[in-house]
């Protein structure tokens, strides 16, 4: 779904401000070393008195070359400079500060807290874009209270809490490894078992890691791809929210199963984790229905996508949120 002028500003504006706050950051920085250090002041200022000189000579030995080397005096200059970037870095550890003290400060080294790389929007614009087009405030409610730092095995037993640790195990790795290993996760089994807190313990870790997150329940999902696609005057909003799907870092479809299942929602749940698949993307799938039902309820191409390509975690037990309520009566003081 495409940006507004007045998103894509404010956007904008916040990577300006950064870029502001960075640029006094290290004013502040370069003033105390300046201070604290008369001979690194001396030498920055020496760069560009040799730089001058260099260039003048090289204008000079345009109108006469004799007795001027060019690549001579380029190569010498590069080493005085090379050594003077060494001897500031000296001074800077010798007086107790980081030999990178006075580089440049970025929130994002790799955009350079431009918001853009390469042409393309950086992974932190796009987080931006995300937090604005698509609530994620439902998420990040949830994840105050559901995130891996609260995560509890003692409601299960036995196999239950075999497979529980299991998908748990799995999504703490999912997460560590999401920048070096593409995967995909396919949670399904009883009501109340685990898998949309484990979903939300993912996007949570991600997100906080500067990760773009689509968390869509099923329903959601599939309402909006149809709103747009039945509305002809929305065709660009169609195609950005095509590409969002499809370029997100993770996409997380919760309660697979619980929508409307027709031919335009199959296709469409093909066409995204297929996409995704070709993209190298990850996607997360949670669902009640069991792997018959799913293989019965959708195409065999998304059945065959989904075995073929995802780790795939079984969920037993009782519902966990129903053994909440019951301890939260029973502990209730009498009427």
């Amino acid at each position: 779904m495409a940006l507004t002028s007045d998103q894509y500003q404010s956007i904008m504006l916040t990577y300006a401000e950064k870029q502001d706050r960075h640029r006094r950051e290290l004013e502040r920085r370069r003033a105390g070393v300046y201070a604290a250090i008369p001979e690194y002041r001396a030498l920055e200022e020496s760069v560009p008195a040799k730089s001058l000189s260099y260039l003048t000579a090289s204008l000079e030995a345009g109108a006469d070359a004799d007795g001027f080397d060019p690549a001579g005096a380029e190569a010498s200059l590069k080493k005085e400079f090379e050594a003077a970037a060494q001897k500031k870095k000296d001074l800077l550890v010798s007086h107790g500060y980081p030999e990178n003290y006075l580089e440049p400060l970025y929130d994002c080294p790799v955009c350079r807290d431009t918001g853009f790389t390469d042409g393309h929007k950086c992974r932190c614009f796009i987080r931006q874009e995300v937090s604005l087009l698509y609530s994620q405030s439902h998420v990040c409610e949830l994840a105050r209270t559901e995130n891996f730092s609260v995560l509890s095995e003692k409601w299960y037993k036995g196999v239950d809490l075999q497979r529980f640790h299991k998908a748990a195990e799995a999504s703490r790795l999912f997460v560590r490894e999401f920048d070096t290993h593409s995967r995909s996760l396919y949670f399904y089994g009883t009501v109340g078992t685990g898998k949309s807190f484990l979903s939300v313990c993912i996007a949570h870790d991600l997100i906080e890691s500067g990760h773009s997150v689509l968390y869509f329940s099923a329903i959601s999902l599939f309402e909006k791809i149809s709103s747009y696609s039945f509305d002809y005057k929305a065709r660009e909003s169609l195609a950005g929210l095509y590409e969002d799907l499809y370029g997100c870092d993770l996409l997380i479809i919760d309660d697979l199963g619980t929508e409307t299942t027709n031919t335009f929602v199959t296709s469409q749940l093909f066409a995204c984790i297929n996409e995704r698949h070709l993209r190298g993307r990850s996607t997360l799938i949670s669902t009640n229905l069991s792997l018959a039902e799913l293989q019965a309820r959708y195409s065999d191409r998304v059945f065959s996508r989904i075995t073929s390509d995802y780790s795939i975690f079984q969920f037993t037990g009782n519902d966990i949120r129903l053994q909440k309520k019951l301890l939260a009566k029973q502990a209730a003081p009498p009427d």
